[in-house]
């Protein structure tokens, strides 16, 4: 097994993290392999903002988490069930942000692709990651979109990133979902 598939194989969405920084260097050797991403037609329909203030982090964290209870109450309580926190106290975030386009260009596929592609970089570094939609309850509108989201840009994807708590388990493989032919 190869360095990457390995990587593939052990790495898991972690929503436990720890308080332990990342140095800036690393960050920035993650968000560019996002940059590193293929897209559809070379748009790179993207922004990358990372967002690596542990107060900023909660500002985001706890105005997502008011407005999912006014919105959802169920998933609220399941954020609830899972420590209360949003963005599961991770120590940086890089927000996805994806450009609204009129096109009929696969956006959400393309942004996709390079939140996974940040996630497999972070694998390779030993950080732990988890890629998250949920947040883009508190990017509808309002300060957060003013201060994080470029014009002509909406909230993407956000990827977490820190070190884990405890050690997580991949998810389960179900080999039965390939078909070859």
């Amino acid at each position: 097994m190869t360095e990457t598939l390995a990587h593939i194989a052990t790495r898991f969405s972690c929503r436990k993290f720890s308080d332990t920084p990342i140095t800036p260097e690393r960050l920035r050797s993650i968000a560019e392999a996002g940059l590193r991403a293929p897209s559809a037609h070379n748009r790179q329909p993207w922004r990358f903002i990372v967002v690596a203030d542990k107060e900023a982090i909660e500002h985001i964290d706890a105005t997502g988490m008011a407005l999912l209870k006014e919105s959802d109450e169920a998933a609220h309580g399941r954020m609830m069930d899972r420590g209360g926190k949003l963005l599961y106290n991770a120590v940086a975030m890089i927000i996805i942000a994806a450009e609204k386009l009129d096109a009929p260009f696969p956006v959400a596929m393309d942004i996709g692709i390079a939140a996974s592609t940040m996630t497999l970089a972070a694998a390779s570094l030993g950080i732990n990651s988890c890629i998250v939609g949920v947040p883009k309850i508190a990017f509808k509108s309002g300060e957060l979109v003013d201060k994080y989201i470029p014009e002509g840009f909406e909230f993407g994807v956000g990827v977490l990133l820190g070190y884990a708590e405890e050690p997580g388990t991949p998810h389960e493989v179900d080999s039965t979902k390939i078909t070859y032919m």
